[in-house]
Formats: C-alpha cells, sequence, structure tokens
C-alpha cells in the first residue's frame, strides 16, 4: 500500500493529511496555540477534593479545572509523591536509587491519598472536550519510537499485534535484561523483530528525558508544564511511520528540516522521503486533498454505486445509517443487494471513524437483512476494517433490529470539517453583483498595480472557469493585459477557489492585499 503524508503549515494550525493510496485516510489538525495534549506531564495543585465522585480538582494552568479520578491514579501514587518531594529537597535524583513505596488501596476513597492545596505531577490523558476541562492521570508514561517507559513500575508488557509467540517472549527477555530498575516498559509493535542496542539507546534516551523534567521542580511554582509531549506533528509520524511509506510533503522549510532530523533518529533509511515543496496552488489543492476533505467530511457521504452514509453528531453518541439509494442491481435478491451495500459500508465507515477521529459511543443503522450468516459476514467485515485503527475500540455484533454498536477511545475533540460555505458574492442575502462586472473589477485592479503601483511581474488566481475563460484563444484577454499595461501576466486556476474570487501574488507568491500601499 502506498502511504504518504500532505502537510500544510498555515498561520495558526497545522494540518496533516494521511493518503493511503492517494485516498485521504486520516485528518489531523495542530493548533499553534493550543495547550493540554495527550501525554503532557504537568505540576499542579489540588484545588476541590469531591468525596462523591471520589474525584479531585486539580489547577494545571487550563481555565477549568483538570479531572482526576482515584480510578486514574497510579498504584504507586506514594511513590510517585515520595520522588517529588526527595527531588525538591536535592533538586533531582535518579528514579532506581528511590525507595518503593506501598500501593494505594485500589477500592480506597480520594481524600485518602489527597489533600486540597497538595502539589501532584499528573499526566493529561484526554484533552479538553467540550464543556469539560482535561482529564488528568497520575500514572505516567513517557513513549518513545519503540517503548513506552512507565516508572514507579516493575512490569513488561509486550503489544498483543505481535502474534508470533516466540518473538513476544524474546522481545520481553531482552527488554527485562537491560530495563532500568523501578521503570516498567511496554515494548510498541514496531518493535518487532529489533535488536538489543537499540532497546537500549531508547530506553536511555527516554530514562534521561523523565528526570530531567524533574530536576527543577524546587524552581517551579505550579501550574507548570514540566514535560511536554512530542508536538501533534512529530508524534504522529513516531505512531504511525512504517515502511509503506514513500513520500512526506511539507510547504514550510523549517518544518520540513525538523521532520527529516527527527526522523533521521528513528528510522535513518526513510529520511529522504521527506520533500519539501514550493507549489503556486495551495499544497491541499496540489495533491488533490481540498476536494476530498469537501467530498468526505459532510452530513452525507456516498461510497459506492449510488449508496451513501449520513452522519449525525450529538454530545451523547454518533449515528450513522446507511442506505442504498438509486442502486439497484438487476438480478439480484434484496437479500443479496443489502449484503453487498452493507459489506462496502463497513469499509467506509470505518475509514469515517478514523479520518473524524469519532469517539465515545456510535450507533450505525444498517440495511435490514435476515440471514444470520450474512449479518456474522458483516460483523466479521467491520472487524476487519477496523483492525488498523490505533484507538481502542469495541464492536458488538448485529442487534435484531439491525443495529450496531461501537465504542471508541476519545481523547481529543473529534474533527470537525465545514464543507458548506458563505457565498463570498452576496455574503448570504441571495443577490449579487452581474457576472459581467467580473472581470471589468479584476482589469480595473490589474491596471492600478501596474500604472500605480509599479509592479511589472504578476500572478493571478482564478476558479478554474475563469482561467478558462481569461485564456482562451490566441489573443486571450491575458495576452491582451499584459500587452496593454507592459506586464508579466500569469494566470491560475485554484478548484477551492469561489467561482468569483480572484486574488493577486507577486512574483515571490506572497499575495498583494487590497489596502497594500
Amino acid at each position: 500500500m502506498n502511504t504518504e503524508l500532505v502537510i500544510d503549515v498555515r498561520a495558526e494550525e497545522i494540518v496533516i493529511a494521511l493518503l493511503k493510496n492517494k485516498r485521504l485516510a486520516e485528518l489531523t489538525t495542530e493548533k499553534t496555540s493550543v495547550k493540554f495534549t495527550v501525554g503532557d506531564i504537568y505540576y499542579g495543585k489540588v484545588k476541590k477534593i469531591m468525596p462523591g465522585l471520589n474525584a479531585a480538582f486539580v489547577n494545571v494552568g487550563y481555565e477549568k479545572d483538570a479531572f482526576l479520578h482515584y480510578l486514574d491514579l497510579s498504584p504507586q501514587f506514594h511513590t510517585l509523591d515520595s520522588y517529588i518531594k526527595q527531588c525538591i529537597a536535592r533538586k533531582g535524583m535518579p528514579v532506581s536509587k528511590l525507595k518503593m513505596e506501598p500501593e494505594i488501596d485500589k477500592n480506597g476513597k480520594i481524600a485518602d491519598v489527597l489533600t486540597v492545596g497538595q502539589y501532584v505531577v499528573v499526566q493529561v490523558a484526554k484533552e479538553p472536550i467540550s464543556t469539560k476541562g482535561p482529564r488528568l492521570t497520575s500514572e505516567l508514561s513517557i513513549a518513545g519510537r519503540h517503548l513506552v517507559l512507565m516508572p514507579f513500575s516493575d512490569k513488561v508488557s509486550v503489544s498483543q499485534k505481535i502474534k508470533s509467540s516466540e518473538e513476544r517472549k524474546r522481545l520481553k527477555r531482552l527488554i527485562e535484561s537491560i530495563r532500568p530498575k523501578n521503570y516498567g516498559v511496554i515494548v510498541r509493535t514496531v518493535a518487532e523483530g529489533k535488536n538489543a542496542e537499540l532497546f537500549d539507546s531508547e530506553l536511555t534516551e527516554l530514562v534521561d528525558r523523565f528526570e530531567t523534567a524533574f530536576k527543577h521542580l524546587r524552581e517551579i511554582e505550579p501550574p507548570k508544564l514540566i514535560l511536554g509531549e512530542l508536538d501533534r506533528t512529530t508524534a504522529f509520524l513516531r505512531d504511525i511511520l512504517n515502511p509503506s511509506f514513500e513520500n512526506i510533503y511539507v510547504n514550510d522549510l523549517a518544518l520540513s528540516k525538523e521532520i527529516k532530523k527527527y526522523i533521521s533518529t528513528i528510522a535513518p533509511e526513510k529520511e529522504d522521503i521527506v520533500k519539501f515543496v514550493t507549489t503556486e496552488v495551495p499544497i491541499f489543492d496540489h495533491f488533490g486533498v481540498d476536494k476530498q476533505i469537501k467530498t468526505s467530511l459532510g452530513r452525507t457521504v456516498s461510497f459506492k454505486n449510488g449508496a451513501y452514509l449520513i452522519i449525525e453528531h450529538t454530545e451523547a453518541f454518533h449515528v450513522i445509517d446507511v442506505n442504498s439509494g438509486n442502486r439497484v442491481k438487476l438480478g439480484d435478491d434484496q437479500e443479496t443487494n443489502a449484503l453487498e451495500v452493507n459489506l462496502a459500508a463497513a469499509e467506509e465507515v470505518a475509514r469515517q471513524l478514523q479520518l473524524r477521529d469519532m469517539g465515545g459511543i456510535i450507533v450505525i443503522d444498517y440495511i435490514d437483512m435476515q440471514l444470520a450468516e450474512n449479518r456474522q459476514k458483516l460483523f466479521e467485515k467491520m472487524k476487519a476494517a477496523m483492525e488498523t485503527d490505533r484507538a481502542k475500540h469495541t464492536i458488538l455484533p448485529l442487534s435484531k433490529f439491525g443495529l450496531m454498536q461501537i465504542t471508541r477511545q476519545r481523547v481529543r475533540p473529534e474533527m470537525t470539517v465545514t464543507t458548506t460555505e458563505t457565498c463570498p458574492v452576496c455574503h448570504g442575502t441571495g443577490k449579487a453583483e452581474a457576472a459581467i462586472l467580473l472581470i471589468d473589477k479584476i482589469e480595473d485592479k490589474l491596471e492600478y498595480l501596474a500604472k500605480e503601483k509599479k509592479i511589472h511581474g504578476l500572478v493571478l488566481k482564478v476558479h478554474p472557469f475563469i482561467e478558462a475563460y481569461l485564456k482562451k484563444g490566441f489573443w486571450s484577454l491575458r495576452w491582451k493585459w499584459a500587452r496593454k499595461y507592459h506586464i508579466r501576466l500569469k494566470v491560475l486556476g485554484v478548484p477551492s477557489y469561489y467561482i468569483y474570487e480572484y486574488k493577486f501574488f507577486n512574483r515571490f507568491n506572497r499575495e498583494i492585499e487590497e489596502n497594500n500601499d
């Protein structure tokens, strides 16, 4: 399978599109101003104890206090608390020299462990969603490419996705032989077949990251971030990079260098797949991503021979309705036709869950089928389609009403993309200027830039329909304007532009604003 990443760096966000065989599979947005991402470790302060909820609210610097339930406390919470106090007293210390404290009672009460005003080290388990603040855990973990480090633990576990029992035993023995004292380790799927030298190097790096973060606790006043997860772009690469990746396209030179440097440390043989791309049209238009976003993230999603999904979101759960549309196949009975549509729908549903990062409860209303064997085929197809989903999920068989229920882990807000647009011409009023005046407006702006601003090299970006009109024929309007105003004029069509939208750029591909003086 051909796998590619297209990364669009914008003023306030970075948008990452994962393409599998040129088809959009995942879309991730990283706001440059957003904090409190999953994996961030904070030094916080307990603000309120809620005995009724058996939970506490902790100030980590977010506008709403974060939520920490008793069940999310590490069994070794007393050891973590002791480590914090010793780091403050001694300005840091190795975890391997720490004396482990007794575990907390798994059926205990929050008030027996925490007090108001207490300083705690916590990790973000869920980002702020809707009106809720972050969800926290005190069971800390530091993720690497091949391993996940678990401080104050002694357990070694291996990813269930590694099927070979011999390989699982080899990895477990190997990690147990090099594991630092008082550290547990989870072996990730990509570690399959790797050697001890690689693991030893990564373990050393992860231990150093963790212990270095605690050296300055005595100088910190909570709330404060003490160890940030990698930015979402790099974390995304760390989790998904595999031998099937062929290209990573980036439209920002600095980020492309940063990604290339990161890849050289985790997969040196893949360093050359990172490519800095400069295109005259937006990078998502250049690679056909923008069109796929518009067709894949609306309320209605077509998937095969006229069949389509209708996707609705509520606060409690998500609902997906499968419709056969105008799909009619002569010679096929209703049961066969329903099975074929449902099997195709299962693949598209699995894609939509990952693409939109939908979490919580999902209810899918498939087309009714009478035969139990067909219902089982659909259930097996859904499980197979969801195998590549990295989020934890549970799939239940079809109910007697033809409904399938799925629970999917939600750790960050669901991806929402608006696929409808306010008309840029009438601004929602329903009335627009006469179309015949558009060409005159473009020429007026062109004359101003050429004569008043003395700009002699221009790029005009318009909708492809307008581009075709301006370049039609040998004596085209573009040619006439270039000759009339003694300028070099290039006209480019941008599919994502509105029909009446146009923009002028200089020869450095910088937009010339209306109020440019």
